[in-house]
């Protein structure tokens, strides 16, 4: 079973790599319309991510992320159902697009009821928004945390710039910013060139890479002829130029993938966890997904691989 390590510097202890819950559970009402439910199709039902669940607790991949803005809290229920000790827990505020920083407390309790917990692992400020406070938000996550209601505090979407404040406003209460979830993949590698890596690095904060696969462009799958279904196939990268762009590097990743006897998606994800910083987090709707997933713990890159990798995707930063 893989190793753990702390979360940025909190005393959270996670895996190289999280499961990204984000379609998972049954929406109600209008949450059947959450983009993420129109782009990466509906939830496959509670046997399969019971499946995707058992299969990632096994393979020592136990870091579960989920918002309560996901399909109107149906993800945090699942997670709720499925739950038990050997999961960490990372949801997210608001529930809503008008929540202000002084909803917090209201919500993350709402949140703990849907996961039937006491406590949540990673508490996340899901992205930036002109009507939260962030300075004020920080105080209400370190209060939750005094209270033993959050273990760790994180944020999402956030500039280098907006870390920053978050990560002062802690440190007033003697509480460490552990993690920044953003867009990190081969295909999105824009973290490295507006500060974000780097801040992430100087002020041991975790970056916590959500879309990996770059919305499963990197698994394999998907060609000029063979585009997926959904709303994502009206974006990047599943339009012509940026699918003609991506051959050569599914041809690459195909390369080093066979040295190994692993998949394009699998060495996708391996480039990642090669970076101590960094954990990403792939979606996995059924056990097949989350095996698979769990397969770029049980090998390395070399430092050659890793270097051909960055130059082949250099283009996307």
């Amino acid at each position: 079973m893989p190793g753990v390590q702390p979360l940025g510097r909190s005393e959270v202890l996670v895996p190289r790599l999280g499961v990204g819950a984000m379609t998972w559970g049954d929406a109600r009402g209008l949450a059947r319309l959450h983009p993420a439910k129109i782009s990466y199709g509906g939830a496959e039902g509670r046997d399969e991510e019971r499946g995707a669940w058992e299969a990632s607790v096994a393979a020592g991949v136990t870091l579960f992320d989920t918002a309560a803005m996901y399909a109107g809290g149906a993800s945090e229920r699942r997670l709720g159902e499925l739950s038990s000790d050997a999961a960490v827990i990372a949801t997210k505020f608001p529930a809503t697009m008008w929540a202000t920083a002084d909803d917090m407390p209201r919500h993350l309790a709402d949140s703990l009821a849907r996961l039937h917990r006491e406590h949540v692992d990673l508490y996340q400020h899901h992205f930036p928004s002109r009507r939260v406070d962030i300075p004020r938000l920080m105080e209400l996550m370190a209060d939750a945390v005094a209270a033993g209601q959050v273990r760790a505090v994180g944020v999402s979407n956030y500039s280098a710039d907006q870390m920053r404040l978050a990560h002062a406003a802690l440190a007033r209460r003697g509480i460490p910013l552990a993690s920044n979830q953003v867009g990190y993949s081969l295909l999105h590698r824009r973290p490295e060139t507006n500060g974000v890596l780097d801040a992430c690095r100087e002020l041991g904060i975790t970056l916590i890479a959500y879309q990996p696969l770059a919305s499963g462009a990197l698994a394999g799958r998907y060609t000029r002829t063979n585009r997926p279904r959904g709303l994502r196939r009206f974006g990047k990268p599943f339009r012509g130029r940026d699918l003609t762009a991506l051959e050569p590097v599914t041809a690459l990743l195909q390369q080093i993938g066979a040295r190994y006897g692993k998949t394009t998606g699998q060495v996708a994800l391996r480039w990642l966890i090669e970076n101590d910083t960094v954990l990403p987090i792939p979606g996995a709707k059924n056990r097949k997904q989350a095996t698979a997933n769990a397969e770029a713990l049980t090998f390395q890159l070399t430092q050659d691989e890793i270097d051909a990798l960055d130059t082949a995707t250099q283009a996307w930063c």
